[in-house]
């Protein structure tokens, strides 16, 4: 280990994305160490598979292996990263493109589940949306994206991003609605 190694942790993220960019290891490293929660967690609430998400986000970091170099500034770092991230899942939807639509539900068949089951949150919840929207409401809520950076970074148009957020956040308080009427739910 390079004694520069032992001070990663301490560096700004500025800092060791120019290391990795020029091939350096220990640094690139350390980025997957910073960023490798924040990633996993984003492929797990876009595809609400724990083993699936993280065989996508080892896909984002080999992605951001292989491309770093091509990264023109390193500010741009963190929107760059989600692009990956977003390009990883949607091309992991393309080619399963067998099971589109299995996901969604009609509101019929959802109003015979029961509510009261356990594991009723907002996790089960965003996987009822249709994988667009769920992204969408993803970057959005969860990413803190605003609508445009969404739209540059999936390639669907503006006025289909906000379309995609509203619909899918109606649909989420739609199924999370049975959350206000139970008791001790108010706390949380």
């Amino acid at each position: 280990m390079h004694k520069a190694q032992l001070y990663f942790p301490e560096c700004p993220e500025a800092y060791i994305v120019s290391l990795a960019r020029s091939g350096d290891r220990g640094a690139f490293a350390e980025l997957v160490r910073r960023r490798q929660s924040s990633i996993r967690n984003l492929m797990r609430r876009c595809c609400s598979d724990v083993s699936l998400a993280d065989d996508l986000a080892q896909q984002v970091f080999l992605q951001l292996w292989l491309k770093i170099r091509s990264l023109k500034q390193v500010g741009a770092f963190n929107t760059w990263l989600k692009r990956l991230a977003v390009t990883t899942w949607l091309q992991y939807l393309r080619k399963n493109d067998a099971l589109k639509g299995a996901s969604e539900l009609e509101d019929a068949e959802f109003a015979t589940h029961d509510v009261t089951g356990v594991g009723m949150d907002v996790d089960h919840a965003l996987t009822t949306l249709p994988d667009t929207v769920r992204l969408c409401v993803v970057l959005s809520f969860h990413e803190g994206m605003s609508h445009r950076e969404i739209a540059e970074i999936t390639e669907i148009p503006l006025g289909t991003v906000k379309s995609h957020i509203n619909r899918g956040s109606k649909r989420l308080q739609e199924i999370l609605s049975a959350y206000k009427d139970k008791p001790g739910m108010e706390e949380s």
